[in-house]
């Protein structure tokens, strides 16, 4: 078994460096990183065995998204799952590629407990969080994800235990991961869901991407039958009112008399914008409106 999973990983050289998107990985030790995994683990070498075409896109996977087995690092894992190797990336992970591609400057995640003190002060500026590391925290109520932008700007978005649950009861993984590792994984859906809001980033959408097809979390419900010409009447009808929307709130932007104000009226723009060009222009008049406030305190 071992010469044959050593094998096997040799041979996936090829479309690993014709897949890479991140120099910094490379093939000789990614290739070794993923032979360790294999001879730690009896399951996941007999799973790759059986399905070898799961083992080669996982493996392809590290390198079409930039990010490293190294078990130091904690950023990423070989699994076995429901018959198939899988690419399972930790929530450090994606703050990780997050930071690696420029869409956030800086990002952290953590959970919430009973006995924690939590306030939540507003959209721009970072949650008050005070704990007692050593103590009794009592159970778990939620979490949150705040993030710094490359303007300087915070982002924070904040998960009750129960919306946790419910990603929870959507995943395939959740009698493995989310029963292991519960709170690795309630930080990993944290982290996903606040990164609908950031900046895109290609390797970080891949890499959400490969998570939700590998744990099989269906993010939308499931609609009743439309036809194609209300969805056609209703598409535009949302895009428009979407437009109006974000126009308003970049009238909001340019009249605003405080830098507070500003960033409140950009952080609703900015959300209602995730990946869609428009939010360039939201960016341009912050940038713009922002220049006015810092030359007044020059």
């Amino acid at each position: 078994m071992s010469a044959n999973i050593i094998e096997f990983v040799r041979q996936q050289e090829p479309l690993f460096c014709g897949a890479l998107t991140d120099q910094s990985i490379t093939w000789a030790k990614e290739s070794q990183f993923a032979i360790q995994l294999f001879q730690k683990n009896d399951f996941l070498a007999k799973t790759a065995i059986n399905n070898p075409i799961s083992a080669q896109n996982a493996i392809i996977n590290v390198a079409a998204i930039g990010i490293t087995l190294n078990p130091a690092s904690k950023l990423a894992y070989l699994v076995p799952r429901d018959g198939m190797v899988c690419l399972d990336i930790s929530y450090m992970g994606l703050l990780h590629l997050a930071q690696a591609t420029g869409s956030i400057k800086w990002g952290q995640c953590k959970l919430v407990y009973s006995n924690d003190t939590y306030e939540s002060n507003g959209l721009d500026t970072a949650p008050t969080h005070k704990y007692n590391a050593f103590g009794d925290r009592g159970a778990v109520v939620g979490g949150y994800c705040t993030v710094k932008t490359p303007d300087g700007d915070y982002l924070t978005e904040e998960m009750s235990l129960a919306e946790i649950k419910a990603t929870e009861a959507t995943s395939k993984a959740k009698n493995g991961p989310w029963k292991n590792f519960w709170e690795e994984m309630a930080r990993k859906t944290i982290v996903k869901r606040a990164s609908k809001y950031w900046p895109r980033a290609e390797r970080l959408d891949n890499a959400i991407h490969v998570i939700n097809e590998d744990e099989g979390i269906h993010q939308e419900p499931v609609m009743a039958h439309t036809t194609e010409s209300e969805v056609i009447l209703s598409e535009e009808q949302r895009k428009q009112e979407l437009h109006e929307r974000v126009s308003d709130l970049c009238d909001e932007m340019e009249r605003a008399e405080t830098m507070h104000d500003l960033k409140i009226h950009f952080q609703s723009a900015y959300k209602m914008t995730a990946g869609m060009k428009l939010q360039q222009n939201v960016q341009a008049i912050y940038s713009e409106c922002k220049m006015k406030f810092d030359e007044v305190t020059q």
